[in-house]
């Protein structure tokens, strides 16, 4: 058994505790919260800050670790989706070595579970053997095309069928974003996935975006045309793109919408009426390396809804870290409460994963990992503040 105590313990599920023990046992799992008072002190390991259950990452790009600093900052998001299919093919060993490495950073930054997309098989054997626990996402996109739409449903269930049994039961068919899917393809995927699984989706990254969806004018049309792909069988829908999305994927899944940076109170409560178990991921070092903005937070604090934390990928942050996230929120965005902030990297992702059975809080029966914070004199996460891992 061992025994731990820290200044403060953010149980995140209910309230902060002080002079309180946590004790686990070998595998992790907590067996007993206790006062402290109930244990020699001899016997417990006294820690200086504050605990927290390990963070979940719950939208990450795992396979794209290889392409660390190859792609430029603030380009905006069409200049860097051309770069990242510049860059996506590169000697497998560099990759494999890529993807073992960030898995292991992941783990010493206290990351206990990852919402991870997988567009070809790379990540698998690592997923496999990590300590990590993982939900993949295996992404489709046709660009619009529909002449690509079979062969890309082809392609991306060779992906899904190759899964290892390790990861098979949390895994699933995901659209990639509004905009590089035709309504077929967005069909096919619909009846693709079982009953509990959760699906992820990116979504209103940049104005164009949306432009695109309302009228089909902008600067998608031009990323599409420079790539040759006709755009004759597109019809755009008038509306924002969220809402072309709603109308071809499942109410009754758990779905995660990833980015966000351009949403509205009006389309956040168009999904909240579609379906109440939506989660919304929030990426900010990704949105400041791709689009020099952050979504407004205020925006989803009033409308009460469900925010989760995701490190996007290395073609697109400096580093696979959930707490760095926290860092840049509460440096540029610091009217967000920290308590808030937390719960947006624990136990919401866990929860938008399906993995709240074990992780997201501390609590008697979890096996959450622990994560030893060293905050500023107002409780926060400043320059100088650091996070490690503790189990």
């Amino acid at each position: 058994m061992k025994k731990i105590n820290a200044d403060r313990i953010h149980t995140i599920s209910g309230d902060i505790l002080h002079e309180h023990v946590i004790v686990l046992d070998d595998s992790g799992q907590i067996k007993s919260i206790d006062p402290i008072s109930e244990h020699d002190r001899a016997s417990v390991e006294i820690l200086k800050g504050d605990l927290i259950p390990g963070f979940v990452n719950a939208h990450c790009h795992l396979e794209l670790s290889h392409m660390k600093g190859l792609v430029h900052t603030g380009t905006t998001l069409l200049p860097f989706l051309q770069s990242v299919v510049k860059y996506r093919d590169f000697p497998e060993d560099v990759i494999q070595e890529a993807i073992q490495k960030n898995d292991a950073y992941m783990y010493d930054q206290g990351i206990m579970a990852v919402g991870d997309i997988s567009n070809k098989t790379d990540s698998f054997e690592t997923k496999r053997n990590s300590p990590i626990r993982y939900y993949t996402f295996v992404e489709y996109f046709d660009l619009m095309q529909k002449s690509w739409t079979e062969k890309t449903w082809k392609q991306y269930q060779e992906v899904y069928e190759l899964a290892p049994e390790s990861i098979k039961d949390s895994r699933s068919n995901v659209p990639h974003a509004p905009y590089s899917m035709t309504p077929e393809l967005f069909s096919m995927l619909k009846d693709s996935n079982s009953e509990g699984s959760t699906i992820s989706i990116h979504n209103q990254e940049t104005p164009e975006e949306n432009q695109f969806l309302i009228d089909g004018s902008g600067a998608f049309r031009q990323f599409f045309e420079d790539f040759g792909f006709s755009l004759d069988d597109y019809k755009p829908i008038g509306k924002r793109s969220i809402h072309y999305a709603l109308q071809f994927m499942r109410p009754d899944l758990k779905t995660i919408f990833v980015h966000n940076t351009t949403c509205t109170p009006n389309d956040l409560k168009a999904a909240l009426a579609w379906n109440s178990q939506i989660y919304w991921a929030t990426c900010p070092n990704a949105n400041l390396y791709i689009e020099n903005r952050l979504p407004n937070y205020r925006t989803f604090m009033e409308a009460g809804v469900k925010m989760c934390i995701g490190t996007d990928s290395l073609s697109s942050n400096w580093q696979l870290s959930v707490f760095e996230e926290i860092r840049t929120m509460q440096k540029y965005q610091s009217y967000v409460p920290f308590e808030s902030i937390l719960k947006w990297a624990t136990i919401n992702g866990a929860e938008a994963l399906g993995f709240d059975d074990t992780l997201g809080t501390i609590e008697v029966g979890k096996s959450p990992g622990l994560v030893l914070l060293q905050l500023n004199a107002e409780g926060k996460v400043d320059q100088d503040s650091t996070c490690k891992r503790i189990v």
